[in-house]
This record gives structure tokens, C-alpha cells and sequence, in this order.
């Protein structure tokens, strides 16, 4: 593939309209951030609303704040940004808990609401943790249930009679292959199932269309492409046709019909809201919260064309520069995310050389590079350069060095 002319790839930057939303984050000097996929980059108005949670809301106000600054209902307003960015109807997405302890809390839901079925099906590529809660709740219920896990490209015919309820990650971790949403969703109704999709890296990265997919349920993390902040909250989608039937395994006090009653019986609040649990993290929340504001006139249409553009800038740069990696990612656009993934036999060391050179993406055992690409904050000349400097640390094989070999604790 040829490569680009630093001419023509100052035009993209120029004719770029998102190229503004770059102001709105806060990008280290000399930086090129490659690894929004994993945690999202600071936007500038976050710090100064946590400072005002902080030191007036809950300085000045103390318990007074659940009710002078609406704490309460952060998981709800907080959720309806998220809707919108994941084509989710308003008032069917709360932000609460992680990605693990929601996707706990719909598949249990799911399997109750089809109790003659016990196969939970997901495929290979889904991230671990989620393969891990299936395994731990079926061995919790002690009733039979399996979780079934077969190659992605083999989901489909997978789905039979036996099967309550699919599980997958619309977006592979490591080498960013997109499932048919729409499609599977459709093939799980027909046989019967239901379909929980986790957006993890979908949801800020490109359009979802949850409502028009017909999806039961959902979960996704606030860290990645919504820039919550490390460890930001998650968040969960319920239907709404399934608001009124769905049982949540977890009846804390915050799903509840009125928390501040005290009953001591458990009365599921309405719709979404019963999937709550606990009290909301006020701080991390209001950061979410914040970050999101970020997306407030952004067109996902836009966002998805300039992802698309960077990546296939990338991959072209890369293979013209850096022969002997391997694109592990999909080469048709339609069945990527907003990633690019490389194999690499010293890809550890590979990243780890990036890193000190300031590109910054990540690792994945064995042997993927991996890097984001989130749109908002991203200039075709970042990407450009990146492809550089790989081509630079692979010639004078500058990874080589033993501090670039030594594996930290987090990849």
C-alpha cells in the first residue's frame, strides 16, 4: 500500500471537522495517544467540575447535597447522555456499578426470564472477565447451566433451541473485529434467546443502535472512548419492553420503589432504575458526567468517518513502513471498531519502545500491538507520525534492550 504525503495529510487535519474537539482534552506535550481504547484522555472541563464536587457540593453542602445538587439522580442523567450515544431510548440506560457487576446483574436477569433453557453462548473473543462471570454465576446457581464459547465467525450458526441467552462483546479487545449486531440479535429471537451485547469499545467510538438492533440487554465502561476517568463507572440497558418483567439478582436499596420508605421488603423500583444497587459514586460520577458533556454536539456519523479514515491511514502507513508485521484487525472497515491491531512476535518490547518515544498504545498476549483511535481528539498528523517512529524503533531495532523486555504488571 502507498504511503501518504505529508501534504496530504496536512489537507485531512485542514478539512477535518472535528479537529476543534482536540482543544477540548488534555493532551501531554509531545504525547501521541494512541490508547483510548483502554482509558480515555482527560477533557479539560472535568478537572473543574470535580473540583467544585469536591470543594463547594460537598465541602459546603455535606449530606444537603444528595438533594441541593440532585446527587441521586446522576446514574439516570448521567445514563441519558450515554443513550444517546448508543442509540438507546431515553430513560433506558442507568451508570452505576462496573462492566462486570451489570453484565452479573442482566444475564442473571435473562436466564430467569427464560428458566427451560441453560446454555450461555459467547464466542473466543469476548474479554475474559465476561467469560468469568458467566462461569461463576452458572456455578452459582447450580442448575445446570453452561456457558458455551465458540470461534466469533461461529456465533451464528451456534444459536439453536438450547441456547437462553447470548453474550457478546460487540467489538473484539484484541484485534477490534466487529460483530453484526442487528443480524445476531435477530438470529438469538428467532431461536428464542435473548441478546446481551457489551459495548465496551463501542459505546463514544462509532454510532450503536441498540433500539433499532432490538437488543435486550447491554452493558459498557466509562473509561474507554466516554474518557470517565480510571475505573469510571459503567453503565446498563434494559428494553423497554422488558422494564416491567426483568428481576434484578441484586436487590439493594437503591433499586428500590422508594429507598427512603425503609421497608424491610425489597419493591423493585420502576423500570431501569431497579437494576440499581447501591449508593452512586458521587465524584467518579460527576466526572463521567463531565466528560460526557464532550459529545453533547458531536455527530456520530462524523466521528465514525474520521475513525474509519484514521485506520485506514494507519494500516496503510504501517504496511508500506513495517513489512514483517501482520494486520490482525479486519481489513474491511464495516468489520472493524475504532482500532487497529498488529501481530508481532516482540510486540512487548515493541510497545513498551513506542511508549518512550511518547506513542502510547498497548499490548495484548501473545503477540498484539494494539491501538485506539478515538476521533475527538486524534489529528491525522498523530497518526502519521506514529507509523513513523514504529518504522524507526523496527529499523534500528531500538525495542531490543532489555528495560523494554522486562513486563510490567499492567500491559
Amino acid at each position: 500500500m502507498a504511503r501518504s504525503t505529508p501534504a496530504q495529510v496536512a489537507r485531512l487535519d485542514r478539512e477535518d471537522p472535528l479537529a476543534h474537539k482536540r482543544e477540548a482534552f488534555d493532551i501531554p506535550e509531545g504525547v501521541i495517544y494512541l490508547d483510548g481504547n483502554s482509558l480515555g484522555a482527560l477533557p479539560r472541563g472535568v478537572a473543574s467540575r470535580l473540583a467544585d464536587v469536591v470543594s463547594r457540593q460537598w465541602g459546603q453542602s455535606l449530606i444537603r447535597g444528595w438533594n441541593e445538587h440532585d446527587w441521586i439522580d446522576l446514574p439516570a442523567r448521567v445514563g441519558d447522555k450515554i443513550a444517546r450515544l448508543i442509540g438507546a431510548e431515553r430513560g433506558s440506560v442507568v451508570a452505576a456499578d462496573s462492566t462486570s457487576i451489570n453484565l452479573f446483574k442482566v444475564l442473571a436477569a435473562a436466564l430467569k426470564m427464560r428458566p427451560g433453557r441453560k446454555v450461555i453462548l459467547s464466542d473466543s473473543g469476548n474479554f475474559p472477565t465476561d467469560l468469568y462471570m458467566a462461569q461463576g454465576l452458572a456455578a452459582l446457581l447450580a442448575s445446570g447451566h453452561e456457558l458455551k464459547v465458540v470461534p466469533p465467525e461461529d456465533v451464528a450458526a451456534a444459536i439453536d433451541e438450547t441456547v437462553a441467552v447470548t453474550m457478546i462483546t460487540e467489538v473484539d479487545y484484541k484485534t477490534g473485529r466487529r460483530h453484526d449486531m442487528r443480524a445476531l440479535t435477530k438470529r438469538a429471537h428467532e431461536a428464542g434467546a435473548l441478546a446481551i451485547w457489551d459495548l465496551a469499545h463501542s459505546a463514544g467510538a462509532f454510532p450503536v443502535d441498540l433500539a433499532g438492533a432490538e437488543a435486550d440487554f447491554a452493558v459498557g465502561c466509562g473509561y474507554k472512548y466516554l474518557n470517565g476517568g480510571p475505573g469510571a463507572p459503567a453503565f446498563l440497558y434494559v428494553a423497554p419492553r422488558h422494564r416491567d418483567a426483568v428481576e434484578p439478582p441484586l436487590t439493594g436499596w437503591m433499586g428500590h420503589a422508594a429507598p427512603f420508605a425503609f421497608d424491610l421488603d425489597y419493591r423493585p423500583a420502576e423500570g431501569v432504575n431497579r437494576m440499581r444497587v447501591g449508593t452512586p459514586p458521587v465524584i467518579s460520577l460527576s466526572a463521567l458526567d463531565a466528560a460526557l458533556d464532550v459529545f453533547a454536539d458531536v455527530d456520530m456519523r462524523a466521528l465514525r468517518e474520521k475513525s474509519v479514515s484514521l485506520c485506514e491511514l494507519f494500516i496503510a502507513e504501517v504496511e508500506a513502513r513495517c513489512p514483517d508485521l501482520a494486520l490482525a484487525s479486519p481489513r474491511e472497515a464495516a468489520l472493524r471498531g475504532s482500532q487497529v491491531s498488529f501481530r508481532c512476535d516482540f510486540g512487548y518490547p515493541l510497545m513498551q519502545a513506542l511508549i518512550a518515544r511518547g506513542v502510547i498504545g498497548d499490548f495484548r498476549a501473545p503477540d498484539i500491538v494494539r491501538f485506539g483511535f478515538a476521533p475527538l481528539y486524534l489529528s491525522y498528523r498523530d497518526v502519521f507520525r506514529a507509523a513513523e517512529v514504529l518504522e524507526e524503533i523496527i529499523l534500528t531495532r531500538a525495542w531490543d534492550r532489555e528495560k523494554f523486555k522486562k513486563k510490567a504488571k499492567v500491559t
